[in-house]
């Protein structure tokens, strides 16, 4: 018996009942693995509904998207139509934010990496039309300037709208119209949509959200983000198959399975490389590369990109060393634990490298002197206020802002020390412990960024 007949016995086996266990609607999982594909899927697409997932069913992969338009970016540097080091105003003179001299220095290259330094979670809804991207980039003008262009990495789903972007004025074309053209064809993808209009002819799953903890998840009132971040991830979906055939193509340096070139061995490499070191934050990774997260794990090292829109979470894994890629596409639930135990188990047996297994507060960890911490931080997301009790206890309150305050509530959780400057929640939120890493310095010894991935800066003590 083969490795992957093996393992293809154990999803069959073992799926249905980790869904179960927690409390996952429905999820499809797809292996590459020495030129061979096998999938999996359990559950069901729509509670609502009670339809079947199968592995022919669509899930959206959400900012797992950023590597797609990565590609389609590289491939026009192939062409030696796109130089990464020039600023984006080149390509796109419109591009505008709040600091003009950011705004004239942010290269191409800055936006693939997350080091931009503009604030980058801005969900405006420009229509659904094929403009709704070009639209976008005009209700940038007023976002502020976080930090330095280079500085240091924080997410940035803006920066990929923009990148985006730069992709459609090259190529004369909208940016679903690229993807079609530029990957889904010559990939041969046959389960991939993007936008509803396409992933209507297939069976597509439904997010489901958890109303309040402990409760179980119901279907969500909306399928998709807005058009305009399509480039971040607000539409793209798939089955896994078509998935890890895009990312064999990667693994094989941009050739496609029948031999067509997709991207070059150049660009291909470059994307793995390591560009930016992360602050400790868990399951983001160690550090990043163009498009790609980056992870230093036991027995190897892995590359990838997580997902998550409307009550749908998506994990995509790569060992290039080992030529394997895994991913898992889901619609509500326990995403975190799933992923922990369905790719943990596949990326063990076939390469050795054991994942890191998600960060956890030590029970016995000891109370810590908070003023360096302590204070308001804000985003465009939520307004977050971290404070210290007369016990000692440390907190940090969420009050979600925009759209995010339509499909959340306001949160006062604790937090505990994990690791010098980082702490950790200590009750679970969407079933992850999500590390607060706290960086730079207001000038008064106090942290200038709460980091969770996003750099949120203080704006007040």
């Amino acid at each position: 018996m083969s490795k992957l007949t093996e393992l293809s016995a154990w999803l069959d086996s073992r799926l249905p009942a980790l869904l179960a266990e927690h409390g996952v609607p429905g999820a499809s999982v797809a292996v590459y693995a020495g030129g061979e594909i096998i999938d999996h899927a359990a559950g069901v697409l729509n509670k609502g509904t009670g339809v079947e997932a199968d592995v022919d069913s669509l899930f959206q992969i959400g900012s797992i998207t950023k590597i797609w338009t990565t590609t389609l970016a590289l491939q026009l540097v192939d062409e030696g139509r796109l130089d990464l080091d020039q600023p984006v105003r080149t390509y796109l003179p419109e591009f505008k934010i709040a600091d003009e001299d950011a705004a004239a220095r942010i290269t191409v290259r800055q936006l693939m990496c997350h080091t931009s330094g503009f604030e980058g979670d801005i969900f405006t809804d420009t229509g659904r039309g094929d403009d709704c991207v070009e639209k976008y980039l005009a209700t940038l003008h007023d976002v502020p300037q976080l930090f330095a262009p280079g500085e240091m990495f924080s997410y940035n789903n803006a920066a990929f709208c923009v990148l985006g972007r730069v992709v459609e004025v090259l190529r004369g074309r909208s940016y679903n119209d690229c993807l079609a053209e530029y990957l889904f064809v010559p990939l041969g993808l046959t389960h991939a949509a993007a936008s509803p209009y396409e992933a209507i002819r297939f069976r597509a799953a439904l997010g489901h959200l958890t109303p309040e903890p402990g409760a179980d998840p119901e279907p969500a009132g909306v399928w998709a983000l807005a058009p305009s971040n399509a480039p971040a991830g607000a539409m793209l979906a798939m089955r896994p198959r078509d998935l890890v055939t895009f990312a064999a193509m990667h693994l094989r340096d941009g050739e496609g399975a029948d031999g067509t070139r997709v991207l070059s061995a150049e660009s291909a490499r470059a994307m793995r490389e390591r560009t930016v070191e992360l602050p400790d934050l868990g399951l983001m990774g160690d550090a990043w590369g163009l498009g790609w997260s980056l992870f230093d794990w036991d027995g190897g090292a892995v590359v990838g990109h997580d997902g998550g829109t409307i009550g749908q979470s998506s994990f995509l894994r790569l060992a290039p060393e080992h030529g394997v890629a895994v991913a898992l596409l889901t619609n509500g639930g326990n995403p975190i634990a799933l992923y922990t135990e369905i790719v943990g188990h596949l990326l063990r047996e076939l390469t050795g490298i054991e994942l890191a297994v998600p960060p956890v507060p030590n029970p016995e960890a000891p109370r810590i002197d908070a003023a360096r911490y302590v204070g308001e931080y804000s985003s465009s997301v939520a307004d977050i206020v971290v404070s210290q009790d007369d016990d000692g206890r440390v907190w940090v309150e969420r009050v979600p802002k925009g759209i995010f305050a339509e499909l959340a509530k306001p949160e006062k959780t604790e937090l505990v020390a994990m690791n010098g400057d980082t702490l950790i929640l200590a009750e679970p939120m969407q079933g992850m412990y999500l590390p607060h890493a706290f960086v730079g310095d207001d000038g008064t010894g106090r942290a200038l960024y709460l980091h969770t991935g996003r750099a949120d800066r203080r704006v007040r003590a």
